[in-house]
């Protein structure tokens, strides 16, 4: 008989729990409009389910990207887990409006400048 292997649950990188969430660390991020972007085309586009970080689209160099998502991550809007070494993310929808009632609809009413994402998709 085979040896049953279990896999192992994706690795959830650090973020803070509802509680720890704090409105000027929140603010902060969203003040950054290539985080504004992030934050809208996961919200819009993917309709808040799970996606690649090269998913997104903002044409910016790869490592400025991989600041933003930590950002909006330690701030509590994005949740990331390892899959392989892809980082996978997904907007914490029911977490943020739990703490921050309306503030996600004041992001997907935002109108995203097509100067932040590449020509292929538009704004």
């Amino acid at each position: 008989m085979p040896e049953r292997v279990e896999l192992a649950a994706p690795e959830r990188l650090p973020q803070p729990t509802v509680a720890e969430m704090d409105l000027p660390v929140v603010m902060d991020a969203l003040s950054d409009p290539i985080r504004l972007a992030i934050l809208h085309r996961y919200l819009v586009d993917a309709a808040g389910g799970e996606r690649s970080c090269g998913w997104v689209g903002v044409d910016r160099p790869k490592s400025t990207l991989t600041h933003h998502f930590r950002v909006l991550r330690e701030a509590g809007l994005l949740e990331q887990h390892l899959e392989g070494l892809t980082r996978v993310s997904r907007v914490r929808v029911d977490d943020v409006q739990q703490r921050f009632p309306g503030l996600l609809d004041l992001v997907v009413d935002w109108q995203v400048p097509a100067t932040l994402m590449r020509e292929d998709l538009g704004a």
